[in-house]
């Protein structure tokens, strides 16, 4: 066994990734096969979090990825960043069903159709971000039921807002914190 590990025998960062990337059609069969493991009355919950590229002091003058990345707004951190965002679609259990990555001014809604791509589960639990009567209209026309909490200045908030769906979605919190200390992606 110890001759499968041998330090020796790693494979080079360039040559790993160069692998990798051929890989990528594996990868994604892989995702499909374990994706259709997910019932199909399963309840999903729909986020983005931001992928700053650079501190925000440097947002204006910044050149790495020009054109692909730009400046986007981060509401719950009161902030503007130069980067890209990341939305996620994630089970109740914590899987990533799949996900999207937008230049940073992209907004939420507009991910939506990409990231329900093949999704087989009805019910989606979003935030204020996907709070659109139109969205919803236009999901629920292809099977989708979207609930998303309503702002506390809105009328019928306290009996729309119910507390355990909010704290399923703690769930996609949960896993993107996860990720940003694993990969270091908040700290640039």
């Amino acid at each position: 066994m110890c001759h499968l590990f041998c330090l020796e025998k790693r494979l080079k960062r360039s040559r790993f990734n160069r692998r990798s990337q051929n890989l990528i059609w594996l990868i994604q069969l892989i995702r499909q096969g374990l994706n259709q493991q997910i019932p199909a009355d399963s309840i999903v919950i729909i986020d983005s979090f931001p992928l700053p590229l650079c501190q925000p002091v440097r947002n204006h003058r910044v050149k790495i990825l020009n054109g692909l990345a730009d400046i986007g707004y981060n509401a719950s951190k009161q902030m503007w960043f130069y980067g890209f965002k990341v939305h996620m679609l994630v089970t109740l259990s914590g899987y990533i069903l799949n996900y999207v990555v937008t230049p940073a001014s992209v907004h939420d809604i507009r991910a939506v159709d990409e990231l329900l791509e093949n999704c087989r589960q009805p019910f989606i639990l979003g935030d204020l971000g996907y709070l659109s009567q139109s969205l919803k209209e236009e999901l629920n026309k292809r099977g989708y039921h979207l609930w998303t909490p309503w702002r506390q200045n809105m009328q019928g908030s306290t009996e729309h807002n119910n507390w355990k769906l909010l704290a399923m979605r703690r769930t996609i919190e949960t896993r993107f914190s996860e990720l940003c200390s694993l990969f270091g992606i908040e700290h640039t």
